[in-house]
């Protein structure tokens, strides 16, 4: 009831065209950003902003960049946590040679640095697709993490590998308490992802979703199959590079490539799948989830248990969530393969016809 467009006249093309047509869309959104840059930081714990909201908005911006890539150009990428671990090393070091760079310059170029990286091994895709490609970009995962710690410049010639981002100065500003640190990531993640979906709607964003439902089909209508693939793994892998800077500045502090591992690869990859393939939203739902429910399970698990009766045994927390993840993923790929993002849909839908059936 609350839901509707009727009376909403829309007179022009740029009308037309707006990231969010539908006035009740906009009202939300406004909404939603009030409160994530006012109310949150005045009520929000230190635990929560530094344990739970900023690696959430880091984890969402690298789903972003991995759902770029798979979702809207369905090219399989199982080199994320690489690309991160590459935007995360090279701002590091822009940082460390060049003193007079400033943060947010080091951070753009760390994930240009990711984009290159991206295209040399996104050239494979020209090839081949699918599975084999997912192979491709794995042995980018392996080769990644190992040339960070066989080659010691990387890390400033660190014995065990390790660096220490430095301080985040900007315009003479130091982002230091994590309110301040929480409000810097959550700025450069909307801007992103603002980006994100003006990219989707573009000529750029249609070639990728014509490549990802029939390559043979759209090179025939004259999408050029290079330049389009390409494309889509220099600007994933940029938003990656980018979330592997906030990852090691605004996060962690002090990261090692063996924290960029396999792992968190197919952490993200779950992300995707649970929150929505091919769509912004899921990259944001996936990654709350991600985030959010093992921190429920293990709040909660046990005083359930013992509600029942039942007694689990140590580590048993820590399997269930795994299980949990598994049976979710299985759901998700065999009832609903666009994730929660398109629960979210059909819920908009059908308020925008209540009370009649759809």
């Amino acid at each position: 009831m609350l839901y509707r467009e009727a009376g909403q006249f829309r007179t022009s093309y740029a009308e037309d065209q707006q990231i969010f047509p539908i006035r009740q869309d906009r009202i939300a959104i406004t909404a939603f950003l009030l409160v994530a840059f006012i109310a949150v930081p005045l009520v929000a714990n230190e635990y929560w902003l530094k344990a739970i909201l900023i690696p959430f908005l880091i984890f969402s911006l690298a789903a972003l960049g991995l759902n770029i890539l798979t979702g809207y150009a369905g090219q399989l990428s199982l080199g994320t946590a690489g690309f991160m671990a590459v935007g995360a090393f090279a701002a590091y070091n822009f940082e460390l040679r060049l003193e007079w760079m400033p943060i947010l310059l080091s951070w753009i170029l760390g994930g240009l640095a990711a984009a290159l990286v991206g295209i040399l091994f996104g050239l494979p895709s020209l090839r081949i697709k699918g599975f084999y490609l997912a192979v491709a970009t794995l042995a980018a995962q392996f080769f990644i993490v190992w040339a960070l710690t066989k080659f010691p410049w990387f890390s400033n010639y660190s014995s065990s590998g390790v660096i220490t981002a430095g301080k985040i100065e900007i315009l003479g500003y130091v982002f230091d308490s994590p309110i301040e640190k929480y409000l810097l990531v959550l700025t450069i993640v909307v801007l992103m992802a603002l980006a994100a979906k003006n990219m989707v709607r573009s000529e750029t964003g249609r070639a990728w979703m014509a490549v990802r439902d029939m390559d043979v089909a759209a090179e025939v209508v004259g999408i050029r199959m290079m330049h389009t693939k390409l494309l889509a793994f220099a600007v994933s892998s940029f938003y990656c590079g980018v979330a592997g800077a906030l990852y090691a500045y605004a996060y962690i502090g002090t990261v090692e490539p063996e924290g960029f591992n396999l792992d968190l690869s197919f952490r993200i990859l779950f992300m995707i799948i649970i929150g929505g393939v091919g769509s912004i939203l899921g990259s944001f739902l996936g990654a709350a989830f991600i985030i959010l429910f093992p921190i429920f399970l293990n709040a909660y698990a046990d005083p359930f248990a013992h509600a029942l009766g039942i007694d689990l045994p140590p580590g048993m927390t820590s399997n269930l969530e795994l299980m949990i993840f598994g049976a979710l993923i299985i759901f998700f790929l065999a009832v609903e393969p666009h994730g929660l993002a398109r629960l979210w849909q059909i819920a908009k839908e059908k308020l925008r016809l209540w009370p009649f059936p759809h």
